[in-house]
């Protein structure tokens, strides 16, 4: 079986959990035999990849924002293109804000789920030209609803079947001015008529989602997200000091800013004096400011030597990482539809503590590698953490479950074989 999988980069400017979510799959499927071909749209996927050096980013970030704006760009030469579609400029882009956040996009967003009738249909023909003359697949696999735009065309021109997940939308489309929210949801309910299935990534947000973009309850499936579990050393918390981690981009909708009051508060507590704060995940421009805020804060408390700021966060880095961590939390404001650092986390041996929104509560329970709080505050954060550290029994227990509930039911072997039955139903 011939498989696409269309997935939106970051520019590995920070800790992307859809891309990684996307790129193991990818993986997974091919040790299935299947011939897989990942098609990165707007960025990278990730700072350094190799196995999609011979094909081109689709949907150039800076390209298409600049042919959004200025028309004088839809009528440039092909050299124009792809000088500013090239890697360099796109990383330079990653690193700043406006490619990555949702305000300041409402425009360009309806625009790409009008396809070929929005402003960038020039840049469709060329995705759909490339997909007949290099693959001609039998499943297109869209990473997420804010690009079915994209599906018309490619079932009109290429006759496939398409498969598309939902993940964290309405987190996208939520940010936005209020005057384009009904818009996008109407252009995205308007679109799935195009999509064969979805695959929400937790009953949870599958539930959301059916409802959000009134789709047919047949017309949605739920799949969990996997990781391989021979990918993480597991070291279990006894073998580990006491160190909080945090792993995700570092930006106020993620709850840093919780997470660091809540460890001000924890080392003004007796019996703490050891533990310390690991912050990895990365940033964009967007976010300098409010980290800014968040070491002054951490300065003026004194606790600079207790909290260490890490840059590198991808593969071997994000594994030395885990080895260095007792517990993780990412106090997300207000939740997820899943998480992909909490499968890295439990692979790890290292049990999450996170609040009780979105999928948190579903995935947490069926691993049984960690546990929630509420209300999310830091005041809640910080007696859920003061009670469990000192517990090393149950902390080490937590561990062990959580490397296990990983194995038993987040292993994307088996979501991948349950994936390509999917498919091949289809």
């Amino acid at each position: 079986m011939i498989i696409v999988q269309i997935i939106p980069g970051s520019g590995g400017s920070f800790y992307c959990g859809n891309c990684l979510r996307d790129s193991k799959y990818v993986v997974a499927l091919r040790q299935q035999g299947h011939q897989v071909i990942k098609i990165p749209m707007y960025l990278p996927i990730f700072s350094d990849e190799h196995d999609i050096e011979e094909i081109p980013v689709f949907y150039g970030a800076v390209s298409i924002y600049l042919k959004q704006l200025y028309p004088i760009f839809r009528k440039a030469p092909a050299w124009v293109d792809r000088i500013l579609n090239s890697k360099p400029i796109l990383k330079i882009a990653a690193s700043r804000a406006g490619s990555t956040n949702a305000k300041g996009l409402e425009e360009m967003t309806v625009s790409m789920l009008l396809g070929e009738d929005g402003r960038q249909n020039e840049e469709l023909e060329r995705l759909v030209d490339w997909m007949h003359e290099n693959c001609k697949p039998d499943v297109v696999h869209i990473s997420n609803a804010l690009l079915l735009g994209l599906a018309h065309r490619i079932k009109e021109r290429l006759n496939v079947k398409i498969v598309c997940s939902l993940q964290d939308e309405d987190v996208w489309v939520d940010a936005m001015q209020p005057a384009f929210q009904d818009q996008i949801w109407n252009l995205m309910s308007e679109k799935a008529k195009f999509v064969d299935l979805f695959i929400g990534v937790s009953h949870f947000f599958s539930n959301v989602m059916q409802k959000r973009m009134a789709l047919p309850v047949e017309k949605i499936k739920s799949l969990y997200l996997g990781v391989d579990p021979d990918d993480y050393e597991f070291m279990p918390t006894i073998e580990k000091k006491r160190n909080i981690g945090y792993i995700s981009r570092m930006c106020p909708e993620n709850g840093l800013d919780i997470l660091v009051d809540a460890f001000i508060q924890l080392k003004k507590r007796a019996g703490f004096e050891d533990v310390r704060l690991l912050l990895t995940g990365g940033s964009t421009g967007a976010d300098a400011q409010y980290i800014k805020h968040i070491t002054k804060k951490i300065s003026k408390e004194r606790l600079t030597e207790d909290v260490e700021f890490i840059d590198e966060f991808e593969d071997n880095s994000r594994i030395d990482f885990f080895r260095r961590v007792s517990v993780i939390s990412v106090p997300v404001r207000n939740g997820e539809a899943f998480g992909m650092y909490l499968l890295e986390s439990m692979a790890s041996g290292t049990p999450v503590i996170q609040p009780a929104l979105g999928a948190f509560p579903e995935i947490i329970g069926l691993s049984g590698g960690g546990i929630t709080y509420e209300p999310n505050t830091a005041e809640a954060l910080c007696n859920t953490l003061a009670g469990l550290l000192p517990d090393s029994e149950t902390l080490n227990n937590l561990s062990l479950a959580a490397r296990k509930g990983v194995e038993l039911n987040f292993n994307i072997h088996v979501h991948a074989k349950e994936m390509i039955g999917i498919y091949q139903k289809l």
